[in-house]
């Protein structure tokens, strides 16, 4: 009789033990973009989508290219980015299960409030690029494989220019995230590609301000992918399936739609209705 009270006392502590490990398993990884963090978009809805399921998201934040490539490693459960046709490229790979819009903003040109490039107030990037390419204006690049950066990239070469090729001295490539890159334009009098949500929430904004926006080709477009269990089969695909539903549910885009900083709405939803 001792030892079988032994036994049980034994097996109600593992148990006991267990239940920690087991509650803490409840969560995801996530890879995203800095903007998604920086913007401190995370921070609003993540909240209230463990609120409803009890699921922790823990966010890695990383530039859209490095975040796919942590999805590719099965070193993350979920990726949410925006660059479209990375993501694409990688459903198509066999890395992603399916791709869904999430939501929309835009990027802005950021710059100097002297305007040494002379383009604050224009709606023509191309226009605006090509001017700070031909006044050799200093121009932060974020030279960091984020969704951003392939944004600025292809500006660049629609332009029909390409200086990071050429790397003349005013292009400054810095390997960093977008509030790097925007105090780094801060401190060097730089213009710098931005999306809106991160600098709408940057707050050392110094001498800096919105030289250019409003044009279509600055859309901005986010999107969100399950690993593919089929090559990393430890992902968790009915959490991270789980987060998905929710983030393009009405619930979460009316969460990310409510997400605002001094009255301005920093993302626009745009997912396909689920029914």
């Amino acid at each position: 009789m001792r030892i079988s009270r032994v036994l049980l006392g034994l097996i109600a502590g593992a148990l006991l033990s267990w239940a920690p490990a087991l509650a803490q398993e409840k969560s995801i990884v996530v890879a995203s973009t800095t903007s998604t963090q920086d913007s401190g978009l995370f921070g609003h809805i993540l909240p209230m989508f463990k609120a409803k399921t009890g699921i922790d998201v823990k966010v890695v934040a990383q530039g859209t290219g490095q975040a796919l490539d942590t999805g590719k490693r099965g070193d993350a459960d979920v990726v949410f980015v925006h660059a479209k046709p990375q993501e694409e490229k990688f459903v198509a790979e066999g890395y992603g299960v399916k791709r869904f819009d999430v939501m929309y903003n835009d990027f802005v040109v950021i710059g100097p409030k002297s305007d040494p490039a002379k383009i604050k107030g224009g709606k023509d990037v191309m226009a605006a690029f090509k001017a700070i390419y031909d006044t050799g204006s200093t121009f932060v690049s974020r030279g960091d494989r984020s969704g951003t950066h392939a944004a600025e990239l292809a500006l660049w070469k629609a332009a029909g220019l390409d200086p990071a090729a050429a790397k003349p001295a005013w292009y400054r490539e810095i390997g960093q995230g977008m509030g790097a890159a925007l105090n780094t334009a801060g401190a060097m009098g730089a213009y710098v590609l931005s999306d809106r949500g991160t600098w709408l929430s940057f707050k050392n904004r110094g001498d800096l301000e919105i030289a250019v926006e409003g044009d279509k080709r600055l859309f901005n477009q986010y999107g969100i992918i399950l690993v593919n269990p089929a090559k990393h089969p430890h992902v968790k695909k009915e959490l991270g399936q789980q987060f998905i539903d929710w983030v393009i549910s009405r619930e979460g885009q009316d969460a990310i739609k409510s997400y605002t900083i001094n009255g301005q709405q920093l993302f626009f939803p745009n997912a396909a209705p689920t029914g």
